[in-house]
């Protein structure tokens, strides 16, 4: 069997006038993430460990932010998009695992939520997709509730 490991990471700043979108998930909070796509870090994560187990690059290649096509775009569109791509490469996702990074607000009510949409649009079961949330412990920009990050890995396994 042919596997390829690939690994991914985003951050956001929090802003006014935005909404909170992680994993496809809306989260009731007072500020969002300020990107130029609706900022979801956790779906771009899984993104960019996606491409970068097949050598494909990040999701800057395909969704460049200097385009204004993709302003405000939905973040699971794009992670429909990026199975495409690695589908017509001939491979698909045996698991993805991924920890949010953020002070505020508590991730714990969403994480089922998140793992369901990502499932969903993945066509994975539940257990191939995890999800977790911790703290930076008020720590650096994270930590100071100024912006939230996320680490995901993932698995591929070739068709």
């Amino acid at each position: 069997m042919q596997i390829r490991i690939g690994n991914g990471y985003d951050i956001h700043r929090l802003g006014e006038n935005r909404p909170l979108i992680m994993g496809g998930v809306h989260i009731p909070y007072e500020v969002g993430l300020v990107g130029h796509s609706d900022a979801d870090v956790v779906t771009h994560s899984l993104m960019d460990a996606m491409l970068g187990a097949l050598s494909l690059g990040d999701i800057g290649h395909y969704f460049p932010p200097s385009d204004p096509k993709w302003a405000d775009a939905n973040s699971m569109d794009l992670l429909t998009e990026v199975k495409g791509v690695i589908s017509a490469q001939g491979w698909s996702v045996s698991n993805l695992d991924a920890v949010v990074v953020a002070e505020k607000p508590k991730l714990k009510p969403y994480l089922k939520a998140m793992r369901d949409r990502v499932a969903d649009i993945l066509e994975l079961q539940l257990d191939q997709v995890s999800i977790k949330a911790t703290t930076n412990e008020k720590m650096d920009a994270v930590g100071r509730k100024e912006a939230i990050c996320c680490y995901a890995v993932t698995l591929l396994v070739k068709n």
